[in-house]
C-alpha cells in the first residue's frame, strides 16, 4: 500500500467518511444477509458434479417422479416377536399415511421381516423445493403417529427422510452457533493478546461488520448468479471471515503499536502503519483469495461454490481491515490500549522478548535446528496411511446416535439392507425389457425388487432394492455391476442413480478434484510468493515447509482420529478442504515474517533481518494462529463428523505452522543459507554477517530497529 493511499485512509476528515460508509453498508446489507439461509442448496444435486451420471439420473427421473420427493422408511421392532396387534397397527398406520396430501405415489408395505421381529412401511413423501429444511417436522409426524398405540413395540424412522431429517437438526442453528462461538473464542484470546478490556472491541466488531457484508454479495450472488451456496459453506464462511480477518487486524494493530512509539500523531503512527504491514496483509488475502477461487474448478457442486464464498468472505474482511478498524482506532486514540498505552518515545520489548531469545538460540545450530524439526514433521505425516477419506457412511457421519441411524441398524439386521433407498434406472425404452432382466440379475439386487419398467415418451424407468446396507462398500460395487452390465445392453442410454449412486459419484469426484485443484493452488501460491519476495529460492522452500506442515498435519489428525475420537474415516471432501486452509491460510505467517524480514534484509543483511523480523512479528504471528486455530476449533461444537475433522485438522495444522514451522524452521533456514535465500534477486548479493556475528548481538539491533 502507497504512503499516500494509507495517508487517505487515516487522514483526519476522511476517517469519519470511512466510518460512516461502512455503517451505510452494514445498514444495507443486513436485511440481505439474514436472507442468505433461504438461498442455501442443500440437496443432493447441489452436491454432485453436474456431469456425474447419477445427476442425470435425478434429471430425467424427474419425469417418471417429483425431485422433491424423499422417501421415509417407518420400522418397527419387537425382538420378542411381533404379534397380531402389532401387525394391525402397521397396517392401520400405513392407511393414514396414506391419505397424506404430501405422498407421491403409493405407500409400500406394512412388510414383516422373515425373522417375524419387525415391520416396514416406506412412505413417498413430496416435501417441495425446500424439503431438507421440512424434513424434520415430517419425521417427527411419522414417528408420532407410528408411536401411538404401539405398546412397546419400538419405531424409528429412517430411511432418506430420517437421514436428512438428522441432518438438518445437526445444521439447525448452525450459523448462529457458530457465529456466537466464534466471537467467544476471538475475544477470549483478544483480552488475553491485547491484555485491554476494550481494545479487542474494535477488530470484533469490523469482523462483524463485514461478515454481514460478505454474507449480502453472497446472497445476491446466490439469487441472481446461480452461486451454488449450502450450509456447510455459509458455515466455513464465518469461521473464516473472523478468523482471517482477526489475522490481519492482529498484524496491523501490532505495526500501530510500533509505530505509535516512534511518531507522536497517531494519524502519521497509523500512515506508516499501513504503509509498512498493508503489502504483507494485502498478498496474504491475495493468496488465501486465489487459493479458494481455484477450487472453482472443481466438478463437485459444493466444493466449487465453496471458492467463491470463501474468496468473497476474505476480499470483504480485508477491506473492512484496511479501511474500517484504521478509521475506528485513530478516532479513538492512544487510550484504546489501556492499560499498556504506547507512549511516544517508549522502548518496544518485543526486541527482547521471548522471540528474540528463540532466535538466539537458533542461530547457534540453525542447521541441525531445521533438519530436526523437518525428520519430526516427516516422522507426523507418516500417520497418513491410515487415512480413510473413502467418505463416512451414515452412522459414522454423527457424532451420537440419531434416530435415522438406529433404524438403519434395525433394517440391517431384519431386511435386505438398501429397502428405502433404491438403485434407480433409467434407459430408452426400446432397451427397457432387456435393461430390466439384466438388473434384476445383477448380484448385489435382490431379483423380486425390480419391477416392471415404467415408460414415459422416450425413457423407460426402474428400481431395484441392494441386497446390503446403501452407504457401504458392498453397496457401491453392487452399483458399478450395475452400471457395467446395463451400460453394455444399452449404451450411454442406460444411466444407474439413486442414494447410493450419488454418494459414490461424489466420491469420484472428490479424489478428481483433489488431483487437480492441489498442484494449481501450489503454483498460484509459488507465483504472488515470487512476486512479493521477488526471489525464486525463497518460495520454494516456504511452499516446500508449508506442505510438510500440512502433511504433518494431515497424519497426526489420521491417528487422532482413527485412536482417540473413533471416528470411523473421513469425508471424501476432507483431503482437499484441509490441503486449501493449510496452504492457503498458513502460508499467510511465512508472508508475515518473511516480508518483515525482507524489510529488515535491505538494512541489516539477511542474518540478523531474519532475527529481527522473528523478535518484531512473533508475538503477533502467534497469537494470529491461536485465534484462527481457535475460530477453526469452534467446528468441533457441531454434532457432524465431517465439520470436527476439519476443525481439528486446520486447528492443529495451523498451531504446527505458526509456532513449529514459522519460528523454528523457516528462521533456521534464513540462518543457515543466509543472502541465497533472496536468489536470484540483488539482495542474494549483498553481503552478510557470519552466523556467530548474528547470533552475538540480535538483541541490539533489534533495538536499533
Amino acid at each position: 500500500m502507497t504512503r499516500s493511499v494509507a495517508s487517505v485512509i487515516t487522514g483526519r476528515r476522511a476517517k469519519y467518511a470511512i466510518i460512516l460508509f461502512w455503517l451505510v453498508v452494514v445498514a444495507a446489507a443486513g436485511p440481505l444477509a439474514g436472507k442468505l439461509t433461504d438461498v442455501e442448496k442443500n440437496d443432493a444435486k447441489s452436491w454432485l458434479p453436474g456431469s456425474a451420471e447419477s445427476t442425470e439420473v435425478l434429471d430425467i427421473q424427474s419425469s417418471f417422479t417429483s425431485p422433491d420427493t424423499i422417501p421415509a422408511v417407518v420400522v418397527y421392532e419387537r425382538t420378542s416377536g411381533l404379534t397380531q396387534a402389532d401387525r394391525a397397527k402397521a397396517a392401520a398406520d400405513a392407511q393414514k399415511w396414506a391419505q397424506l396430501p404430501d405422498l407421491d405415489g403409493k405407500v409400500q408395505g406394512p412388510f414383516p421381516s422373515e425373522d417375524g421381529q419387525a415391520i416396514q412401511t416406506i412412505v413417498p413423501l413430496d416435501l417441495g423445493p425446500n424439503g431438507w429444511e421440512r424434513a424434520a417436522d415430517f419425521a417427527d409426524d411419522l414417528e408420532r403417529d407410528a408411536t401411538t398405540g404401539a405398546n412397546g413395540m419400538s419405531v424409528h424412522v429412517a430411511g432418506p427422510l430420517g437421514n436428512a431429517a438428522d441432518s438438518a437438526e445437526a445444521f439447525e442453528g448452525i450459523d448462529s452457533t457458530l457465529l456466537f462461538a466464534t466471537i467467544a473464542v476471538v475475544v477470549v484470546i483478544l483480552l488475553f493478546t491485547y491484555r485491554s478490556p476494550v481494545l479487542w472491541l474494535l477488530p470484533v466488531v469490523s469482523a462483524g461488520i463485514a461478515l454481514v457484508a460478505a454474507q449480502a454479495v453472497i446472497y445476491l450472488l446466490a439469487k441472481y448468479a446461480d452461486l451454488t451456496v449450502n450450509a456447510q459453506s455459509a458455515g466455513i464462511l464465518t469461521v473464516l471471515v473472523f478468523g482471517a480477518g482477526t489475522d490481519y487486524a492482529l498484524l496491523l494493530v501490532a505495526r500501530y503499536r510500533e509505530e505509535l512509539r516512534r511518531h507522536q500523531d497517531r494519524h502519521e503512527a497509523m500512515a506508516v502503519a499501513l504503509h509498512r504491514a498493508g503489502p504483507a496483509i494485502i498478498a496474504s488475502a491475495a493468496t488465501v483469495a486465489a487459493g479458494m477461487l481455484c477450487l472453482t474448478i472443481a466438478e463437485t457442486n459444493s466444493t466449487k461454490g465453496l471458492g467463491p464464498v470463501a474468496a468473497i468472505g476474505i476480499v470483504v474482511g480485508l477491506a473492512a481491515m484496511l479501511t474500517l478498524l484504521p478509521a475506528l482506532l485513530v478516532t479513538v486514540g492512544r487510550w484504546i490500549f489501556w492499560p499498556a498505552r504506547p507512549r511516544f518515545g517508549s522502548a518496544d520489548h518485543t526486541a527482547t522478548g521471548v522471540w528474540a531469545r528463540v532466535g538466539t538460540a537458533i542461530a547457534r545450530r540453525p542447521r541441525i535446528t531445521w533438519i530436526t524439526t523437518t525428520v519430526v514433521l516427516g516422522a507426523l505425516a507418516i500417520g497418513i496411511v491410515q487415512l480413510d477419506a473413502t467418505g463416512l457412511t451414515t452412522k459414522e457421519s454423527f457424532r451420537g446416535t440419531p434416530d435415522s441411524v438406529v433404524g438403519e441398524e434395525v433394517l440391517t439386521r431384519h431386511f435386505a439392507g438398501g429397502a428405502g433407498s433404491p438403485v434407480v434406472v433409467v434407459s430408452n425404452a426400446d432397451h427397457a425389457a432387456q435393461v430390466r432382466d439384466t438388473f434384476a440379475s445383477t448380484e448385489g439386487i435382490v431379483p423380486d425388487s425390480v419391477q416392471q419398467p415404467q415408460i414415459r415418451g422416450d425413457f423407460a424407468y426402474l428400481e431395484g432394492t441392494l441386497t446390503s446396507a446403501p452407504d457401504s462398500q458392498a453397496a457401491f460395487d453392487t452399483v458399478d455391476r450395475v452400471r457395467d452390465r446395463v451400460h453394455r445392453i444399452a449404451g450411454a442410454d442406460a444411466k444407474v442413480g439413486g442414494n447410493t449412486a450419488v454418494n459414490l459419484d461424489v466420491q469420484r469426484a472428490a479424489r478428481h478434484d483433489r488431483n487437480l485443484i492441489i498442484p494449481i493452488i501450489l503454483a498460484v501460491v509459488f507465483i504472488i510468493l515470487t512476486v512479493l519476495l521477488r526471489a525464486l529460492l525463497a518460495p520454494l522452500l516456504l511452499i516446500a515447509t508449508v506442505v510438510l506442515s500440512f502433511g504433518a498435519a494431515l497424519g497426526t489428525s489420521a491417528l487422532v482420529f482413527r485412536h482417540l475420537f473413533g471416528f470411523g474415516g473421513t469425508d471424501s471432501s476432507f483431503p482437499l478442504f484441509v490441503f486449501v486452509f493449510l496452504v492457503a491460510l498458513g502460508i499467510d505467517y511465512n508472508i508475515f515474517l518473511m516480508t518483515r524480514v525482507r524489510e529488515e534484509t535491505t538494512r541489516y543483511g539477511t542474518r540478523r533481518g531474519a532475527l529481527i523480523g522473528l523478535a518484531a512479528t512473533g508475538g503477533v504471528i502467534t497469537s494470529a494462529g491461536i485465534v484462527l486455530a481457535g475460530t477453526f476449533a469452534v467446528l468441533g461444537t457441531l454434532p457432524l463428523v465431517a465439520f470436527a475433522e476439519i476443525g481439528f485438522a486446520v486447528a492443529f495444522g495451523v498451531l504446527l505452522d505458526t509456532i513449529v514451522v514459522r519460528s523454528v524452521l523457516v528462521t533456521a533456514l534464513n540462518l543457515d543459507i543466509g543472502r541465497f535465500m533472496w536468489w536470484p534477486s540483488a539482495l542474494s548479493r549483498k553481503p552478510d554477517v557470519s552466523l556467530a556475528e548474528a547470533a552475538e548481538e540480535p538483541h541490539r539491533v533489534a533495538a536499533e530497529a
